[in-house]
């Protein structure tokens, strides 16, 4: 979703404002040289690999939305297999992989939710009644095996249950509020960005009642990650920011990304050591930026290719990241090395 002319006033406005607050604070970034980052093309021209995922047995999976298919990269081969899906132009867009090794995907072009077996290649496909969930967007599974998914533009949360295969729709309170990013908290709830509003939003599994945590004014998270603490970083797309909230007591906190209030923050992952990780976007080239809670320390590598957009990123249970790089038709494995002082 592009970013309008006013709200990039408000966000430069919002920046100045934000780096007051924290001005007492130095959060310079540092040039780092050990995290190694390989990359991979998509074998489909123009493919356009939108979101990553990461399979039990350690896969690289991703979205191709352009090229309508899923791709699984054998990180430590680097064979890269395709699956076409069944519908035409569905628009793949996020993905995630079960337990057992199926991969869950949104088809935002059609409105679906799709799960691809590996093994046959077949897809089956779920859809609803109601028509107003038009773009399934970014997908996550809880501790029960629900499959919870943001709508974008047609301002839902979906819920899926896989065993019945029935889907309920929560409406996002505040008005188009652009559900984006999403991430199950340490509670069990579904934690989403308002891409729309300067707003995180929280699904109650139980009730499906939606709680929204304001976020400064001019803020508009993109993408979320969850913190070993409980806490939730967000990428502000708009004013250049890092963003934390800790959802037990509101609270927020924020920091200015090293590319300033134009390098637009987009994909975000936090590793099991305590780290965040996320991309900026606005900056050519990308960087992969690190930011250590415990220092408030920042430190950015340059992408390669350059990214071309990296919208999204997860990480593995060993600490490596996997990308997705849109606009350079690649995907990423970025090993982290010992921190830099």
């Amino acid at each position: 979703m592009p970013i309008s002319t006013d709200m990039k006033r408000v966000s430069s406005r919002a920046a100045r404002v934000a780096g007051v607050l924290v001005g007492a604070v130095a959060f310079a970034a540092q040039p780092s040289s050990t995290v190694e980052i390989r990359e991979f093309p998509v074998p489909t021209p123009n493919g356009f690999p939108h979101d990553p995922a990461v399979a039990p047995d350690g896969a690289l999976w991703t979205t191709e939305q352009k090229a309508n298919k899923l791709g699984r990269l054998d990180v430590a081969s680097g064979q890269f297999r395709e699956y076409p899906l069944t519908t035409p132009d569905s628009g793949p867009h996020g993905l995630v992989v079960d337990g057992a090794g199926s991969v869950w995907f949104t088809a935002s072009y059609k409105g679906y939710v799709g799960q691809l077996d590996p093994r046959t290649g077949k897809v089956r496909e779920y859809r609803w009644s109601d028509q107003r969930a038009r773009d399934p967007h970014t997908p996550v599974f809880d501790s029960a095996g629900i499959l919870w998914f943001t709508v974008q533009q047609s301002n839902l949360i979906g819920r899926l249950d896989p065993k019945t295969g029935t889907t309920r729709f929560v409406d996002v309170p505040t008005p188009d509020a652009v559900p984006y990013g999403m991430v199950i908290g340490t509670d069990g709830a579904p934690y989403f960005c308002e891409f729309g509003a300067n707003k995180i939003g929280r699904v109650d599994p139980a009730s499906l009642a939606v709680r929204e945590f304001t976020l400064p004014e001019g803020a508009r998270p993109r993408r979320i990650a969850l913190a070993s603490d409980g806490s939730l970083y967000y990428a502000d797309f708009a004013r250049g920011m890092l963003g934390r909230l800790d959802p037990r007591s509101g609270k927020v906190e924020e920091w200015p990304s090293p590319g300033g209030p134009h390098s637009r923050p987009y994909g975000i992952a936090g590793t099991a050591d305590g780290l965040v990780w996320y991309s900026e976007s606005g900056v050519n080239p990308n960087t992969l930026v690190r930011f250590d809670p415990a220092t408030k320390r920042f430190s950015s590598t340059p992408i390669p290719s350059g990214g071309g957009v990296v919208r999204n990123m997860v990480a593995t249970p060993q600490g490596q990241l996997y990308l997705a790089c849109s606009g350079v038709n690649r995907v990423a494995v970025a090993t982290p090395g010992s921190s830099k002082k």
